[in-house]
């Protein structure tokens, strides 16, 4: 899974490094090794996944952007006795409610779990660049929240660092490596332990293959069924006909989520949308255009290695053409970041067949490292290609830090037994603003200190 935050600074979680090179190619492959243990499910009794207590108490709350400028906010919930209100009352002061927005209020069953009742309420009319307070009451039992709305849609907005919003790139709860009734109980459980940050902090949700779940053998055959009742999305803001694949505004930043796992190729509603969405892209508001996708197009560990071709070859020509500036896909269960190259010239019976160098394209960044019941995937393939700037096994997050229109910082910090070990770092230059557009070769290099020295892209 992966975070981003924007002041906004975007958290990513699929989430000095002192390095040689790895056989003298143009990338390094860290060294690093992380200990492993066995992956033992943590039980649903630890205080991790605690029920809120009260009566039927409002839990696995979480938020997400409500419309396509940053104004709205849909609020989801669930009380596991009765449906209850479903309502939210919110404001700018603490303890002091002077709106009430109405939601609506539905379950569902999978296999012979039933789910709790589950809440969406759509808060909008908001002001930008606002901490609101938010409770959601359930009888006699409450409980308060809050978030912070974005700045206005425009160029120049410092993002600082604050993870005020979370770009997730897909793999939620892992529910699907259950069976039966456990399916559904996990899904619940996951929600009760990411509250503390979902409640507060408006999650961008992308699916992942962990996430479409068909199970013939338990006569469930729709894909994404849990997480399209829990987790909504706002697609009709962006035109879009599907909750999978949608697109928002956040302040200075155009961020458009792409669905790995429905179809794509030319004719088909997400292919169709996609080419719109690109085409309504202003970069003068929002000069910063970011992707996100689960599988990724490059991608030198062994572990789904070739698995993000196809959408390459529908797209890549594409995020070239509108410059698009960075691309996070997850999936992979480690880092990497790759160089600005494309692989656009080769048609099948002529021209280069290999990834060159481009200015024009974005840079790839693999942040499937954020946590998994997997484990870590620890095998890259040699030689590490050209394309591939830094890569390296192991658990970590990611922040974007928005400058202003013309540059942003990138930090991937390792996650060390709880501590946070920044290990890789660049200064992203955008795409639109840059004052010269040429081409550049890659460079060989060691990586410098990151705090001392920053390298460019």
């Amino acid at each position: 899974m992966a975070k981003f935050n924007m002041k906004h600074t975007l958290l990513l979680t699929i989430f000095i490094l002192i390095a040689s090179f790895k056989n003298g190619y143009a990338g390094i492959t860290s060294e690093f090794t992380r200990g492993e243990w066995p992956s033992v499910d943590i039980p649903l009794t630890s205080n991790e996944f605690e029920v809120p207590k009260g009566y039927n108490a409002p839990q696995q709350v979480h938020i997400t952007q409500g419309d396509y400028d940053g104004k709205a906010m849909i609020v989801t919930w669930v009380t596991p006795d009765e449906p209850g209100l479903s309502k939210v009352h919110y404001g700018k002061t603490q303890g002091k409610y002077d709106f009430t927005a109405e939601g609506k209020v539905t379950n569902y069953t999978f296999y012979k779990y039933k789910s709790g009742h589950i809440h969406q309420c759509l808060i909008d009319n908001l002001e930008f660049d606002t901490k609101y307070y938010y409770m959601i009451e359930s009888g006699k039992t409450s409980r308060e929240f809050s978030f912070q709305t974005p700045p206005a849609i425009g160029p120049d907005h410092y993002m600082q660092t604050g993870a005020q919003t979370v770009l997730f790139v897909g793999d939620l709860s892992y529910a699907d490596r259950y069976k039966y009734n456990d399916v559904g109980l996990r899904w619940d459980s996951w929600g009760r332990l990411v509250e503390r940050s979902t409640a507060y902090q408006p999650w961008i949700w992308s699916a992942g293959n962990h996430e479409i779940e068909y199970f013939p053998y338990m006569g469930e055959v729709t894909p994404f069924r849990n997480f399209l009742y829990r987790y909504p999305t706002p697609y009709s803001a962006s035109q879009s006909t599907s909750p999978l694949w949608y697109a928002i505004r956040r302040a200075s930043a155009h961020i458009i989520v792409l669905s790995s796992y429905s179809p794509y190729v030319k004719y088909t509603p997400q292919y169709r949308w996609l080419k719109e969405e690109l085409d309504r892209v202003d970069r003068k508001k929002t000069p910063w255009l970011i992707v996100l996708m689960h599988v990724p197009i490059y991608n030198s560990n062994a572990a789904h290695f070739m698995e993000g071709e196809s959408m390459r070859s529908v797209f890549e020509s594409w995020f070239v053409e509108y410059n698009v500036d960075v691309i996070f896909a997850g999936h992979v269960h480690a880092y990497e970041r790759s160089y600005r190259i494309s692989n656009i010239h080769y048609n099948v019976s002529a021209g280069d067949r290999y990834p060159v160098p481009d200015e024009s394209a974005p840079v790839y960044i693999t942040v499937g490292d954020g946590g998994n019941q997997e484990g870590l995937a620890g095998r890259f393939r040699d030689p590490q290609p050209d394309y591939s700037a830094f890569r390296e096994s192991s658990y970590g997050h990611s922040t974007l830090e928005i400058m202003n229109k013309t540059h942003a910082i990138y930090h991937w910090n390792r996650n060390d037994d709880g501590k946070r070990v920044p290990t890789d770092a660049f200064v992203l230059n955008n795409q639109h603003w840059r004052s010269t557009a040429r081409r550049r070769k890659l460079k060989k290099h060691h990586l410098k200190n990151v705090i001392g020295l920053l390298s460019s892209h």
